[in-house]
């Protein structure tokens, strides 16, 4: 192997391992806010957005691992990052607005509960 093909490999394997840490942060933080946060609204942004960012890094860390190590293109990995990137977010948004529907207040301090105004004035 040649000087540049062994930069290109160490710089491959910093990236991996940092994309790896990233997830793992996110995964992480996102556990501890479905454990700390007082209410279904903010338990369900912690169980969305940062499980999306995390799982889409760690995804990224395997193909880019693949792709160096063995030359491989991993259609599925690509797959499974878009899908997530996709639906975990609309799922969220889903299962806030049945819990909207279902009764459940948010937790106001010092604002409104706009998409209570919006079902208000689009029913009056």
């Amino acid at each position: 192997m040649s000087e540049i093909e062994i930069l290109i490999s160490i710089i491959m394997n910093i990236i991996i391992i940092f994309l790896l840490l990233f997830g793992t942060f996110f995964i992480f933080s996102s556990a501890l806010g479905i454990i700390r946060f007082p209410e279904v609204y903010t338990r369900l942004h912690a169980a969305t957005k940062a499980p999306t960012l995390g799982i889409i890094s760690i995804l990224l860390a395997a193909f880019l691992f693949l792709y160096g190590s063995h030359q491989l293109v991993s259609g599925k990995l690509l797959l499974a990052i878009v899908f997530i990137l996709l639906s975990s977010p609309v799922a969220g948004h889903m299962l806030s607005r049945a819990a909207h529907k279902s009764g459940i207040s948010p937790f106001l301090r010092h604002r409104e509960d706009e998409y209570e105004n919006y079902l208000k004035n689009k029913e009056g």
